[in-house]
């Protein structure tokens, strides 16, 4: 079984480039599945993949370049 890697809030807002209290509210709406470590919520690669994926507006283009336009 292959060993998650586990993100903090604020790295998942880095990433997404949003706020810390934006992930937050996605994982109290049940929308983001985090886990409780009482030292902060942690989140899993596949969990945020499924998020990301859930919220897409569309599949990329495989002719697509960087900016999604060929």
């Amino acid at each position: 079984m292959p060993q998650e890697q586990y993100k903090t809030v604020r790295e998942v807002a880095d990433r997404l480039k949003v706020a810390e209290t934006k992930v937050r509210h996605w994982i109290r709406t049940g929308e983001l599945r985090a886990i409780d470590i009482g030292q902060g919520w942690r989140l899993a690669d596949p969990d945020l993949e499924r998020f990301l994926m859930r919220h897409e507006t569309a599949p990329r283009r495989p002719d697509a370049g960087p900016e999604g336009v060929p």
